[in-house]
């Protein structure tokens, strides 16, 4: 039923008229003496609380030799302190209804809450609490456990996973050596391997100060005395300063095309192209996710129809653009059907790609785009969870938690002549990356990546 009404409520907001669609999300912001910012989005429809603290540090912000360290300080958040010993920070939490979560981006590391409105005094306790003891406290018994957790990880959920090393190989092509971004998250095993605990101490202490995050505290609370919570429980941390890190760096430029073919245990092959676009929130960066849209959305979508549907020559198709805050990719990925070779299928998506760039998209291709962004940017809102982070990442990424309708309005100005320029601009034949992933003989011969 929820998601009938759902399904209503957004086909109804697809249709009115776009100067009509404004979406607010109230906050109020404050800064702490210490630096921390506190944002405060109130919302008493549900009786649930969220709490989203996010740190302005993520794989660009490492040091050559010191990759996985971000997302490596991820996981040792939760090995507790000497307050709230191992385990328990799940535990008190989950006892009550809590839960909580987090995750590691090349830009940003965030930690987020969510439960019964009573719960906020514990969550902002907990935050407060291993921001300030958690660094001193790391040992080698615990830098030990949570780093064969990520070595792990990887390679479970990346090495291991189909197609999985596309994601570790894509930067290190598009990127040259000493560039933020050159890295994947997870980072390398040799450099996790050479983690000392002064490593992490040393990364903890310059990267977890109040003046490097945003607090964001949402749901069934009091304005005021949310702010004053905060203070309580975050003011006495004292200001330390905030650790630069680099927001301006020119997108590499690919000097011409850079081939790579890799053996994976899958049972199809697949193209991966990819090139440098905007940044996030950037111009461009909206026009190529429209474009995105254009190309692989729905059935009837070009590279769906050419490829899928016209010449059987794909299993999937997609086209996205994966923003991120210093340069963003625009990548297209074509899973290939059996008996067609890679060649083939190359020249089919360059066919597409030619055509897509040499005149502007329909109206109706760039509306039904639009639609398509607006109506799934609406759903996500109903998370409230989603609705934290976004205050958060609006507040680190421009200064102005209130920037919903300034981001929506990329959407809704954006032309098909844009969306044409753009495209021309960025997806460029001679200068891209190329990966083909093909299967291993032995999966291929078993039939699967199993």
């Amino acid at each position: 039923m929820r998601r009938r009404i759902l399904g209503a409520l957004l086909a109804a907001f697809a249709l009115l008229p776009i100067e009509a669609r404004a979406l607010e999300l109230p906050f109020e912001k404050t800064e702490l003496d210490n630096g921390l910012t506190v944002i405060v989005h109130p919302d008493r429809t549900l009786p649930l609380v969220a709490v989203n603290l996010l740190y302005e540090v993520g794989a660009r912000d490492e040091e050559p030799g010191r990759t996985g360290f971000a997302h490596l300080f991820e996981h040792l958040m939760f090995m507790g302190t000497k307050r709230a010993p191992t385990k328990m920070f799940d535990a008190w939490m989950e006892e009550a209804g809590g839960s909580n979560n987090a995750w590691t981006s090349s830009d940003f590391t965030n930690y987020y809450e969510v439960g019964p409105p009573g719960l906020l005094p514990l969550f902002l306790w907990l935050e407060a609490d291993r921001l300030e003891t958690l660094g001193g406290e790391i040992d080698r018994e615990k830098l030990d456990l949570q780093r064969d957790v990520v070595l792990n990880e990887r390679r479970q959920r990346v090495e291991n996973m189909p197609y999985g090393k596309v994601d570790l190989l894509l930067p290190e092509l598009l990127y040259p050596k000493g560039h933020p971004y050159h890295h994947p998250v997870i980072g390398s095993p040799e450099d996790l391997n050479a983690a000392t605990v002064a490593d992490v101490r040393s990364f903890f202490s310059r990267h977890y100060v109040p003046s490097n995050a945003a607090l964001v505290i949402a749901g069934d609370v009091d304005t005021e005395k949310a702010k004053e919570l905060a203070e309580r429980y975050f003011g006495f941390l004292p200001k330390e300063e905030k650790p630069e890190r680099a927001s301006k760096i020119e997108a590499p430029r690919l000097d011409g095309v850079i081939r790579r073919t890799i053996e994976d245990r899958v049972e199809l092959p697949k193209i991966v192209m990819a090139w440098h676009s905007p940044a996030y929130l950037q111009p461009g960066d909206a026009e190529l996710d429209l474009f995105g849209s254009i190309l692989s959305s729905g059935k009837a979508s070009r590279l769906y129809q050419a490829l899928v549907y016209e010449k059987t020559i794909a299993q999937t198709v997609d086209a996205y653009q994966w923003s991120r805050g210093l340069s963003s990719i625009f990548v297209v990925e074509v899973l290939v059907r059996p008996g067609v070779t890679l060649d083939e299928a190359e020249r089919a998506i360059d066919a597409v790609l030619a055509d897509a760039i040499t005149k502007p998209p329909s109206t109706e291709e760039v509306e039904r785009a639009r639609n398509d962004f607006e109506l799934a940017f609406l759903e996500g809102l109903q998370s409230l969870t989603t609705r934290a982070r976004l205050l958060a990442t609006y507040q680190v990424e421009t200064g102005d938690p209130g920037f919903l309708e300034k981001d929506l309005a990329r959407y809704r100005e954006a032309t098909p002549e844009g969306v044409l320029e753009w495209a021309k601009k960025v997806v460029d034949p001679n200068r891209r990356v190329i990966l083909r992933v093909i299967p291993q003989p032995s999966a291929a011969n078993e039939g699967g990546g199993e």
